[in-house]
């Protein structure tokens, strides 16, 4: 098992761009908590950045000990907007970042029909690196149902093209995320994205889905009560006998904890739940 640790953590609760606290800072919070890996994000690490940056990353990343789980190559990704497919025009950039960084991860974008051709040539490309591409279950994206997701990884077709399994945008999309779908899904899942939420209609944030219109909802830390199922999850990943990624994918803490505090709460429950699990 690897639990890793998102870059989410160390960027604003508003802003996907804004890093509240630099590399060496996210290293020793991973370190601690701990974490086995860092899931790097365009705030910290992306395609933008030099060769030089890039390699300084990776010696400071490998002398905390850590391992780099995946990458999100820039901001269009992360933040699944209109331009997220573009990555798959031109994977090159990103395959070198991931090797620059010993990751054989990448997420990327898929929007319209027409990215799927593109993503097939993407993953071949990729395959010559011994790299896969990834997507997340995600809204507003045609990896929003579980028919979705599914028809189009086969319809992709590619074994190192796979799938980051991730219950809360399933949710939000009202879809099961239990047994039955992590059965079904379980061939392409190469990563397991953990965050909490409150679905009602009081929520002080609202997403537009494609499939499901609005949906408002509250984000709440991992180990709150009445949110995500995630002994169902490790339980239900147990039986298809996954045992890869784990990665907290948690925002930056907005009731006063410090995200130390957040990070080691977090791993410490996370670490009992797949023990017990």
């Amino acid at each position: 098992m690897n639990l890793s640790l998102s870059c989410r953590i160390a960027e604003g609760f508003l802003s996907k761009r804004e890093a509240i606290m630099d590399l060496a800072e996210l290293c020793h919070l991973a370190v601690q908590a701990p974490f086995d890996s860092i899931c790097m994000r365009a705030s910290q690490l992306g395609i933008a950045h030099t060769v030089d940056e890039t390699e300084k990353a990776a010696n400071l990343i490998h002398r905390s000990g850590l391992a780099v789980s995946m990458v999100s190559g820039d901001f269009d990704i992360v933040y699944n907007n209109d331009d997220g497919p573009r990555c798959l025009q031109d994977i090159t950039p990103y395959l070198d970042l991931a090797e620059r960084l010993d990751t054989q991860l990448i997420r990327v974008c898929i929007k319209h029909e027409d990215d799927l051709k593109a993503a097939q040539k993407a993953a071949d490309e990729a395959k010559e690196r011994q790299i896969s591409l990834v997507h997340q279950c995600h809204v507003q994206s045609l990896f929003e149902t579980v028919d979705q997701i599914e028809s189009c990884l086969r319809r992709i077709g590619r074994p190192n093209f796979g799938l980051i399994y991730e219950a809360a945008n399933l949710e939000q999309c009202r879809q099961d995320y239990g047994r039955k779908t992590i059965r079904r899904l379980a061939p392409w899942i190469k990563n397991v994205y953990l965050q909490n939420q409150i679905i009602r209609s009081e929520g002080a944030l609202t997403l537009d889905t494609w499939t499901n219109g609005p949906v408002s909802l509250d984000n709440v830390s991992m180990t709150e009560p009445g949110g995500i199922d995630f002994g169902l999850i490790f339980s239900a990943l147990k039986e298809v006998c996954y045992d890869g990624i784990f990665t907290v994918h948690q925002s930056a803490p907005e009731d006063g904890s410090s995200p130390m505090e957040v990070a080691t709460r977090t791993s410490q429950h996370l670490r009992s739940l797949l023990s017990l699990k």
